[in-house]
């Protein structure tokens, strides 16, 4: 996977950041989301006409998941799907949030990196196949130290009765947003495709180090 890309810079209230140019975003944004929907899927449907009798239920459920996405503080997602010779496509995906939190007394969260790396949960894998997840932190140029987990997670299927989950390559990284207290840019990169972590893993490392406030 590794190849010279080039970029494009995605620019949003109050941060850039830049993704391979061949990515695509997945509109969350409540003013343009459910159009950018309807003819994502639209385009979809001209490409396989079989799926014709299944594009509402395909923009209901894309609408729904843009919505969840904006209410946890998505404010960005690209995707990536392509071929690199086999049947199936790799894919991937890089969502940018802005969260916070409060202790039970109401006082805004710690962003400090030192301080929520030792309030994350390192996993170990007991035997080949397990999930795991890694604990640290870096140092994002021009930004400053975050927090960072990594590894192969088993992320719950929101609103899932049956409390199903689907394992992934999931990197996530907390940067403190100046000025803001108990806020942090939460950038999380995620892919199904578990053999390529490693390559994944440099994918999203690489995206999240050109992450800027803007000024």
């Amino acid at each position: 996977m590794a190849r010279y890309m080039e970029t494009l810079t995605i620019e949003r209230g109050g941060f850039r950041i830049k993704v391979p140019e061949s990515w695509w975003e997945f509109d969350v944004r409540p003013e343009s989301r459910d159009d950018s929907i309807r003819r994502m899927v639209n385009e979809r449907v001209q490409q396989r006409p079989e799926l014709a009798k299944y594009r509402d239920t395909y923009a209901a459920f894309l609408q729904k998941s843009a919505a969840d996405a904006w209410k946890s503080g998505a404010l960005y997602c690209g995707c990536m799907a392509e071929s690199f010779g086999g049947d199936t496509p790799i894919t991937g995906s890089v969502t940018v949030s802005i969260v916070g939190g409060r202790t039970q007394s109401g006082e805004p969260l710690s962003t400090d990196p030192q301080t929520i790396a030792s309030q994350l949960a390192v996993r170990e894998a007991k035997k080949e196949g397990d999930a795991w997840r890694k604990v640290t932190t870096v140092d994002i140029p021009g930004v400053g130290p975050a927090a960072r987990t990594y590894g192969i997670e088993d992320i719950p299927v929101p609103d899932d009765s049956l409390n199903r989950t689907i394992r992934a390559v999931l990197m996530q990284t907390f940067i403190p947003v100046p000025g803001q207290e108990g806020k942090v840019a939460l950038i999380a990169g995620s892919s199904q495709v578990l053999d390529l972590a490693d390559s994944f893993f440099d994918i999203f490392d690489a995206i999240t180090s050109t992450f800027r406030f803007a000024e």
